[in-house]
């Protein structure tokens, strides 16, 4: 892994990021990408929702938006991957450039607007990998979104619930990401009871029901988030994934695009982040499964978020500085951190920090 990445890394860092991405995925898709030696440690797995993870370790939303190279990054070594998000019709997100990295400090700037192909096209996708028999084992999460101009926001969520329940192992409601207008104002109260309220029913509504998660924006104040947690208990979805990228611009970003519009992910918000998860932990007391994402980059990063309350921790921005060879090295670190502190699972360190 870590030679191929060697390799690829310097042609890959002279394109522009989105370009650099696009070529990613296609030699994925070629047949190109690495794969994990072994098995995984067995105090790695986790149990949730009934279904077993070999690991905590997963792919977060925004790598594989059409669902293209799922199989691909769970031979990587991750114990789930996460594709989208997907809105219901195809549509191409916002101008070009639209994503900036940030070297220094391990981070990127991104504003891609929810580009991607639309439900039908990631449907025929997935359904294809199912009858070919070639699926790699690990867990797919689908995550969904609202088109730009959707004048019906929770159909185009039940929309998306509907198309995938009966091809995920879960599914996510993304109302966080900062790129699309009007999208982050669904956090709020009404809105998100309207929302989940949708959202359940959709879910209820077939023989296939799998979890139903929602993404939360780091940017959320104290009040904002008993609000969520309230909402989100007396709906009944079944856990949280915190967070999405921060509108926040810390200090000794570069001057030249801390003013670029997007969001801000990698190593800059993995304390913000990893704060807003301890508080949400916090809030619904056990009560909700948590997903720990944003800054991950070590297994030190990972161990910090399940004892901050996290079940499963994901992953993104640290790939495109560290290469594939993070996975394994994540899961390593996590596993004797683990032992190095007594415990005998992940589950027995979720919310170490807080008891």
């Amino acid at each position: 892994m870590s030679l191929l990445f060697a390799l690829a890394a310097p042609v890959l860092k002279a394109l522009p990021p989105e370009t650099a991405h696009r070529a990613t995925i296609t030699a994925l898709k070629l047949g190109l990408g690495p794969a994990a030696a072994g098995p995984d440690d067995p105090i790695l797995a986790v149990s949730l929702w009934g279904r077993r993870f070999a690991n905590p370790i997963g792919l977060a939303a925004g790598f594989d938006k059409d669902a293209e190279v799922v199989d691909p990054m769970l031979r990587l070594g991750f114990g789930f991957v996460e594709v989208g998000s997907i809105t219901p019709r195809a549509q191409p997100g916002n101008p070009r450039p639209r994503a900036f990295r940030l070297p220094d400090q391990q981070a990127l700037i991104n504003r891609y607007g929810f580009n991607n192909r639309g439900h039908a096209a990631a449907v025929a996708r997935l359904e294809a990998r199912r009858v070919n028999g070639a699926a790699v084992p690990g867990l797919l999460g689908v995550n969904v979104g609202r088109n730009k101009d959707s004048r019906d926001p929770e159909a185009d969520y039940a929309a998306g619930i509907r198309a995938f329940a009966r091809l995920a192992d879960y599914l996510v409601v993304n109302i966080s990401s900062p790129n699309t207008p009007g999208l982050r104002a669904m956090q709020s109260r009404e809105p998100l009871q309207r929302l989940l309220a949708a959202a359940t029913a959709a879910r209820d509504d077939g023989t296939a029901r799998p979890p139903v998660l929602v993404k939360i924006a780091p940017d959320l104040t104290p009040e904002d988030l008993e609000d969520v947690a309230e909402v989100a208990l007396a709906a009944g979805i079944d856990g949280l994934i915190v967070s999405n990228t921060t509108i926040a611009r810390p200090a000794g970003l570069p001057p030249d695009l801390a003013g670029e519009p997007g969001g801000l992910s990698g190593k800059p918000l993995m304390q913000p982040s990893t704060a807003v998860l301890r508080r949400m932990a916090k809030l619904v007391a056990g009560r909700l499964p948590l997903v720990g994402v944003g800054g991950v980059a070590s297994g030190a990063d990972a161990y910090a978020k399940i004892r901050a309350g996290a079940s499963l921790v994901q992953l993104y921005t640290a790939l495109a500085y560290r290469g594939p060879g993070l996975v394994g090295e994540i899961k390593r670190d996590l596993a004797g951190r683990l032992r190095a502190d007594g415990f005998r699972s992940v589950a027995e360190a979720v919310g170490a920090d807080l008891r």
